[in-house]
């Protein structure tokens, strides 16, 4: 799916850099197809991306519909 594909993205390209430079955790509570519940952790070691809620409080939550993100990050 296309945000399924756009998350596997972000999880690539993640480094400790960005981690470093940005601490910051998202969630997204994306509408329509694919939609729920998806998160970037750019504060814990690492980072992740993925399906579920983050594995720490997130210090952003946006809703959106599932094409309005895939567009944001493309």
């Amino acid at each position: 799916s296309p945000v399924a594909e756009t998350f596997r993205v972000i999880q690539g390209a993640m480094s400790e850099e960005y981690v470093r430079t940005t601490q910051g955790v998202f969630q997204f509570e994306l509408s329509g197809d694919d939609g729920g519940t998806w998160y970037i952790d750019l504060k814990t070691k690492g980072g992740s991306a993925g399906l579920g809620k983050p594995p720490v409080t997130a210090d952003v939550v946006m809703s959106m519909s599932s094409a309005d993100f895939v567009k944001m990050f493309t």
